[in-house]
C-alpha cells in the first residue's frame, strides 16, 4: 500500500520542487505546464522549481503560451506545444473539424499579425487545434497564429497522459479527465492506450495508477527537508478531491491560514504550515505553525530569490 505521505513526497520530487533545477532548465521545469494564474504565478512555478531565476523567464524562447489544459493560460515548453494543445482534441472527428474550422476563422481575422485584445468567445475552444498561441502580460492577452504541430494526435494524447501519470501520480482516469479538459469517455480510451505502462495500486485504500518505471521511486520517496513557496496550482500535489487523494476538483484547504488574498501555500519539510500572497514585493505570509530559527531563514532566503522588483517578506 502507498501512503498519502510517500505520494506527496513522490510528486514533490518528481515537479522539482525539492532540488532545484539547474539554472536555464526552462523546458524541464514546465515539462507538465506551469498554470500562469495572475499575478505571474508560472514565473513563481519557475522559481520554485529553477536556480537563478530572472523575471523576464516566464517568456523565455524555449516556452510558449496558449490556454491549455483546462483551458486556463498556461507557461510550456515550445518543443511540447503539440502535446498540450492536439493533445487536448476530442476523439470525435467531427468534433476535431469544427474547431479547425473555429482556428482557420480566427487565424483569418489575424492576416498573419499579432492581436491584442479579446477575440471572442471561441478562442479558448480553437487553442486546442494548435494554431494559436498567446502571449498574456496579466493585463492584456495578445493573440497570434503558430504552425501546427506535426505531431500525431494519438501520440499527444497518450504523451499528455503519460505526463499527468508520471506528475500527479497516483491518479486516476477521472482525475486525468479533469485535468486535461477531454470527457470522460475520451479520457479513459487515451488512459487505456497506455494500459501496459500502467500499474495499478493501493493508494492508501483506493485504486490510484502510476507508470510502472515510476514505481520503485514511489515507494522509496521521503519527505523533503526544504522550504518552498508554492503557488495555488502547486498545492494540488496534496489532493484537491474531497479525498484529499487525487489531483482533481475540490476546494479543499491545507491550512488554515489560506483566504483570498492568500491563496498559494508555504510548503516546510514536506508539510504546508501557511499561506501567503503577493502584491508587487510585498510578499505577505500568514503561518498556522510556528517556524524555528532555520526555518525561518530558509523562507526569508526564499523571499529574497524570488524574481520579482524589491522582494520583501510580511509575517501577518
Amino acid at each position: 500500500m502507498i501512503t498519502r505521505e510517500q505520494a506527496v513526497a513522490y510528486r514533490l520530487h518528481v515537479n522539482h520542487l525539492v532540488d532545484r533545477l539547474p539554472a536555464g532548465s526552462h523546458e524541464e521545469a514546465a515539462y507538465v505546464g506551469l498554470q500562469d494564474t495572475a499575478p505571474r504565478d508560472a514565473l513563481l512555478g519557475l522559481h520554485a522549481r529553477m536556480a537563478a531565476c530572472v523575471p523576464s523567464d516566464w517568456e523565455h524562447p524555449t516556452l510558449i503560451q496558449t490556454y491549455s489544459p483546462r483551458a486556463a493560460v498556461y507557461v510550456l515548453p515550445a518543443r511540447d506545444f503539440g502535446v498540450f494543445t492536439l493533445g487536448r482534441l476530442p476523439l470525435d472527428a467531427d468534433a476535431v473539424r469544427r474547431i479547425d474550422v473555429l482556428a482557420e476563422r480566427l487565424c483569418a481575422t489575424l492576416d498573419g499579425g499579432e492581436r491584442r485584445g479579446g477575440m471572442g468567445s471561441d478562442l479558448r475552444e480553437a487553442c486546442a487545434s494548435g494554431r494559436l498561441a498567446l502571449r498574456w502580460d496579466t493585463t492584456s492577452l495578445w493573440v497570434r497564429e503558430v504552425p501546427r504541430p506535426s505531431i500525431d494526435l494519438a501520440e499527444a494524447r497518450a504523451e499528455l497522459c503519460r505526463r499527468h501519470v508520471r506528475c500527479f501520480g497516483p491518479t486516476t482516469p477521472k482525475a486525468f479527465s479533469w485535468w486535461s479538459g477531454l470527457s470522460p469517455a475520451d479520457a479513459r480510451a487515451v488512459w487505456n492506450s497506455l494500459a501496459d505502462e500502467l500499474v495499478e495500486i493501493d493508494f492508501d485504500g483506493v485504486a490510484g495508477w502510476i507508470l510502472r518505471a515510476d514505481e520503485e521511486w514511489l515507494r522509496s520517496a521521503t519527505l523533503p527537508r526544504e522550504v518552498r513557496l508554492l503557488v495555488a496550482s502547486d498545492l494540488r500535489l496534496f489532493g484537491r478531491d474531497h479525498g484529499g487523494r487525487f489531483v482533481g476538483p475540490g476546494l479543499r484547504e491545507l491550512t488554515p491560514a489560506a483566504d483570498s488574498f492568500h491563496p498559494n501555500g508555504l510548503l516546510v519539510d514536506g508539510r504546508i504550515v501557511g499561506a501567503w500572497g503577493r502584491k508587487g514585493g510585498r510578499v505577505s505570509v500568514v503561518l498556522s505553525e510556528k517556524l524555528d530559527a532555520k526555518q525561518y531563514g530558509a523562507l526569508e532566503e526564499e523571499v529574497a530569490t524570488m524574481p520579482v522588483r524589491d522582494p520583501q517578506l510580511s509575517i501577518c
